[in-house]
């Protein structure tokens, strides 16, 4: 009897072990019930941008409106101006939020101090914002693009604009003016025109001789109007003594945006970075490409009239440019006709400079640029010239030239690029000569060839031109 009543004593107490367990997972899950209640219940709280602490209280932005404000004291963060902050219905800062990644983008105009930039959006409206975290002059330049809070007048950080930056083929040239054959006198031309007012600046003060703005290369494609510009920008790095140069390449027919006013802030743009990068004292090349697709002349009726409002804004940024002396604007066509007449009157585009189609003599100048002695030589042509690889060389450019030139109506088609796609094509015949187990480097009769299927191309294009035309 006393083992079943103990036995009974031990089950009633272990009952009641377990119904004491059960009411106190009751009771917490009651309370966390009303926990969450409460919190579903609670009026919401309002995201602000936090400005300055000013003793027990904060400056903060919240809906546009500057208020000071009181903060937790167990809020135990340091804040820094722009930081987003959380504040309760009774208008006290409780918590600190993550930043907000969107907003308003706007270009850069002006870094005024480490803190403060002048931008511009939504057309031609300026205003002065703070950049969150400071370093303004390291962080940004001229014709960046900022996200920006209008509401509270921070930008937050910098954003890059494919758009621009696709158009903006930034880059430091390696061509020089010896990698150039056949332009000797337009190429020194051009440097009496850039080169000289940048290394006898005082000479042209005392004749009161203004230096040319910028130079318009004219003439048929594929005869080095590209190239030269890229030299240009590689030489002006030596005639100013700086480190490096840039060149900005701007492709016409990319610049054109159906939205009204898009190209013109691109121009805009250029222009911005343009002399951002001239700021520090390196030279700036600006180079537009197929200039006669963007600024033709007004009022031609050819295109849609945009260039009413294009031409216009290129005129603005080229008169900004005059106090600029190392920021050189080139301008390359094919068709110079179609350029409005503004854009190349003297004070502009002053240096105008054809680069013409290479004659005999100037396609002997180019090939010495392609088809050199430290190429693979044929034994048959080393032998020709007692073998001197040099001679080698000059005797099959001769060839070449001989071939190219044979026929005088064979000049309307001649071009650098020309010459140098058939020095390409011989030097793949002569590889494929030797994998075929043929014998090792470039003969004339390669070249000839490579003349042959180059001329052929040249005629055909030009045919399927006048057809369509």
């Amino acid at each position: 009897m006393v083992t079943e009543g103990q036995d009974r004593i031990a089950a009633l107490q272990a009952r009641n072990a377990e119904l004491q367990r059960l009411l106190e997972t009751s009771r917490e899950a009651l309370g966390e019930m009303r926990i969450k209640l409460a919190e579903a219940s609670a009026p919401p709280h309002t995201f602000a941008t936090f400005v300055q602490r000013v003793g027990e209280h904060v400056d903060i932005v919240s809906s546009g409106r500057r208020m000071r404000v009181g903060i937790m004291p167990d809020l135990d963060v340091d804040l820094s101006p722009g930081d987003e902050v959380l504040v309760n219905p009774m208008s006290v800062v409780v918590g600190v939020a993550e930043p907000e990644r969107t907003g308003q983008g706007a270009l850069v105009r002006e870094v005024l101090d480490n803190d403060r930039v002048l931008v511009v959006s939504r057309g031609e409206d300026e205003r002065v914002v703070r950049l969150v975290g400071g370093e303004a002059r390291e962080r940004l330049h001229e014709g960046d693009t900022v996200i920006i809070d209008p509401r509270s007048g921070f930008a937050t950080e910098r954003i890059d604009r494919s758009g621009v930056e696709a158009l903006l083929l930034e880059e430091v040239p390696d061509a020089d003016f010896a990698s150039i054959g056949g332009l000797s006198g337009q190429i020194e031309r051009i440097r009496d025109a850039i080169e000289l007012p940048l290394r006898h600046p005082e000479l042209y003060r005392e004749h009161a001789l203004n230096p040319p703005r910028g130079l318009l290369l004219y003439g048929p494609p594929g005869c080095g109007k590209t190239l030269i510009a890229k030299a240009v920008a590689h030489s002006l790095a030596d005639a100013v003594g700086a480190d490096r140069s840039y060149f900005l390449s701007v492709k016409g027919p990319e610049l054109l945006n159906k939205y009204v006013g898009e190209t013109e802030r691109y121009i805009r743009t250029i222009f911005e970075r343009a002399r951002a990068k001239a700021s520090s004292g390196a030279p700036v090349v600006v180079f537009f490409d197929e200039m006669e697709a963007l600024f033709r002349s007004r009022g031609s009726g050819v295109s849609s009239d945009m260039e009413t409002t294009i031409v216009p804004q290129l005129l603005t940024e080229l008169d900004g440019v005059e106090q600029l002396g190392n920021v050189i604007v080139i301008g390359a066509s094919n068709r110079e006709d179609m350029i409005d007449p503004a854009i190349l009157r003297p004070g502009r585009l002053d240096v105008k400079i054809e680069i013409s189609r290479p004659d005999a003599a100037s396609a002997r100048d180019i090939f010495s640029k392609y088809l050199t002695s430290e190429l693979p030589l044929s034994t048959s042509a080393l032998a020709a010239s007692g073998g001197d690889p040099e001679a080698a060389v000059k005797e099959l450019a001769d060839h070449a030239v001989g071939r190219l030139y044979a026929d005088p109506d064979n000049r309307q088609h001649m071009s650098g690029a020309l010459v140098r796609n058939v020095v390409d094509r011989a030097k793949t015949l002569a590889i494929k000569e030797v994998i075929a187990g043929g014998e090792r480097g470039i003969t004339a009769e390669h070249l000839e060839r490579a003349c042959e299927q180059e001329l052929a191309e040249a005629r055909a294009v030009a045919a399927s031109t006048l057809r369509e035309g």
